[in-house]
């Protein structure tokens, strides 16, 4: 069922917007509390009448938001987050998340009016948009870094896995030339078969 809103509504719209919404909600909450009238096909005439009513309200509205996208734009949020072995954060950060940041720095805007074009799932820089009142929108960037004690972590867990890989390559590079050595000394202490003992005295003789 269409209604045009009268007032502005968490989670559907501001006011002036016709939306979408389901007919047992516009009966038993909306058109009762004077939060928005039909505005289906058959009430065109309404809709005008309410929207020459709305003018004013919808003005003000607007001017409010255009006064939170001064706020919103060139805002940056910083975020630390734990990442996985695959890089990738545990988690996706929100645009509920996002609300509630803005929230506690005194910039109230509903998880409803913000999107990411790419969703936030690892370290980097996202820009994300707020679509505040018709024909009003704002920008502001969340960038995202790895927890500095994750981060300790990893760099030390890699130094250590460095330190073992070049020990294990020093102890294999050893055991090779130990290897060679015990391999000659073991041909020299080899008994001589009858061919080389011959050989070897024959070789006597001709230097006698």
């Amino acid at each position: 069922m269409k209604v045009i809103l009268t007032e502005k509504v968490a989670s559907l719209g501001n006011v002036g917007e016709v939306v979408n919404v389901s007919a047992g909600h516009a009966r038993n909450f909306l058109i009762p509390n004077k939060k928005a009238v039909l505005a289906d096909e058959a009430n065109k005439a309404q809709m005008n009448h309410y929207n020459k009513m709305l003018a004013k309200k919808v003005s003000e509205e607007k001017a409010a938001a255009e006064a939170l996208a001064k706020q919103l734009n060139g805002q940056n949020i910083e975020l630390i987050k734990k990442v996985g072995s695959n890089g990738r954060l545990f988690g996706t950060v929100t645009t509920t998340e996002l609300s509630k940041i803005l929230s506690d720095k005194g910039i109230e805007v509903e998880k409803r009016v913000l999107t990411v074009d790419n969703p936030i799932k690892a370290v980097g820089s996202y820009t994300v948009k707020a679509k505040l009142f018709s024909g009003v929108e704002a920008e502001f960037g969340v960038k995202v870094e790895m927890d500095p004690k994750q981060a300790e972590e990893m760099k030390k867990k890699a130094e250590a896995a460095a330190k073992k890989k070049a020990a294990k390559a020093e102890a294999q590079a050893e055991g090779a030339e130990n290897g060679e050595a015990e391999g000659e000394e073991a041909k020299e202490n080899q008994p001589l078969t009858d061919e080389q003992k011959l050989a070897k005295e024959a070789d006597e003789l001709l230097r006698s």
